[in-house]
């Protein structure tokens, strides 16, 4: 209840201070060229109205966009279901708050009679704030639209970074010293011992490698691929512990379309044979199933005394890179028998632009283009202010009955508006500060170890 309190206080300050600001900038335009400006009580009175008008019509609007963002689940790849839904609700919404607006100004203000209130109902009426209520929709979904792009390319370089993260981590644990030195001594006891299996080794451990290297670059793979690499994989690691390991992978028939992060599988892998004794002794198997739109890996849980440094931070990865990816999360269940990961199986994959390399001189061209464009904006903002006025006058002075000026105050002004917008809002300024904290944050969050 607090909440929906603090929300309906918020909403009414913030549509309080746009009605204001509304109904001043008519208010100056009406009185300004229609008569003299005289704070007179048909003023006040216009000015109280104009503001109960826009007061309504901003609160409501408000409240109805923020319950279609944060209360209704939207595809996002059907954008323009939202936008149809924006202007279909709104219009009635609109209509139905500005009925109510003269229905106190005309009834409960003005003592009329009902009969007249009713007899007064007509389009007309309404029109005007039905137009203002438009043009504020097509500009709120123009800046939404805009925002939204930022936002897209924002999201892309945090997918940049965590795919950068995820080749150097994966890299680091094939090269590692530890798993190349126990595969040369497999290799070696293979050789003396049963020259076929060595060669066997040979192959999976350079199909291993050639996969890393072509699915290092890649954002989504096709489960199948990642599939038959854990297979390789495993073999390998089968021929390295022999018995002591042994592994089931799924016989369901594998969607065409469904995607997991590249090299996910390898991770999980690896992470199991760094937590768990493998031995004779304490053999350790391997489960990988599919469950709905997750895959499965599983272990028998015997965890070593003593973990290798870096342990867990492949999880942490994954993790991480599927939060960027999909609402849906990485599951990870564990008791004292059973070591349990989910990863969701993705069904679309996703564009990612080009990383850039910034140095010294890139930093020093983008600073002298910042500058020249905020110094472009003030002398547009400059422009605007005399030069609006005063085709405002020459229209007053000549044909004040078709007031041709609204149309370059209106259009010029959302210029000046979404040229502001670009260069002091959600512009270069704002991506590069956001992916500036995402690699500071990659970097705290890197150096922390998981349990």
């Amino acid at each position: 209840m607090q909440k929906e309190i603090q929300y309906i206080i918020k909403t009414s300050s913030i549509s309080l201070v746009v009605a204001l600001v509304i109904s001043v900038v008519l208010s100056v335009i009406t009185f300004l060229f229609e008569r003299e400006f005289n704070l007179d009580t048909a003023f006040v009175r216009e000015f109280l109205y104009g503001t109960m008008m826009a007061f309504m019509l901003t609160f409501i609007n408000s409240t109805y966009f923020d319950f279609l963002t944060s209360k209704v689940r939207w595809n996002p790849n059907k954008e323009y279901q939202r936008i149809l839904a924006g202007f279909l609700g709104s219009i009635p919404l609109s209509m139905a708050g500005i009925w109510l607006v003269r229905f106190i100004i005309e009834i409960i203000i003005e003592k009329k009679s009902m009969d007249a209130f009713w007899d007064n109902q007509i389009f007309s009426n309404y029109l005007g704030s039905l137009i203002v209520t438009f043009v504020v929709l097509l500009i709120y979904y123009l800046i939404t639209l805009y925002k939204k792009l930022q936002e897209n390319k924002f999201k892309e370089q945090k997918i940049i970074a965590g795919n950068a993260s995820a080749q150097f981590e994966t890299l680091k644990n094939q090269i590692d010293p530890h798993f190349l030195f126990n595969s040369l001594n497999v290799l070696s006891s293979l050789i003396e011992e049963n020259p076929e299996n060595a060669q066997r080794f040979t192959t999976s451990l350079s199909k291993i490698y050639r996969y890393v290297l072509d699915q290092k670059d890649k954002e989504l793979v096709p489960l199948k691929e990642e599939l038959n690499f854990a297979k390789t994989y495993m073999k390998l690691l089968s021929m390295r512990f022999e018995n002591s390991l042994t592994y089931s992978l799924p016989d369901t028939p594998i969607d065409e379309d469904a995607k997991v992060v590249p090299l996910s599988l390898q991770l999980l892998l690896e992470n199991t044979i760094k937590h768990n004794i493998v031995s004779d002794m304490q053999p350790l198997h391997i489960t990988i199933t599919m469950e709905g739109d997750y895959l499965l890996v599983s272990n028998n849980l015997q965890k070593k005394e003593v973990l290798q440094s870096g342990s867990g931070v492949g999880l942490k990865n994954i993790v991480s890179r599927y939060s960027i990816l999909t609402k849906k999360p990485v599951i990870v269940d564990a008791d004292e028998a059973n070591f349990l990961v989910k990863i969701p199986i993705l069904t679309k994959e996703i564009s990612l632009i080009k990383n850039k390399k910034y140095n010294e001189v890139d930093a020093y061209l983008k600073a002298k283009k910042q500058v020249k464009d905020i110094k472009d904006f003030y002398g547009n903002l400059i422009s605007y202010c005399f030069v609006i006025p005063l085709l405002a006058w020459i229209n007053y002075q000549t044909s004040w009955q078709f007031k041709w000026f609204i149309f370059p105050m209106i259009g010029w002004g959302l210029g000046v508006a979404m040229q502001a917008f670009s260069v002091f809002g959600y512009g270069r300024t704002w991506e590069e500060r956001k992916i500036n904290e995402l690699m500071e944050k990659q970097q705290n969050n890197n150096q922390r170890k998981w349990e």
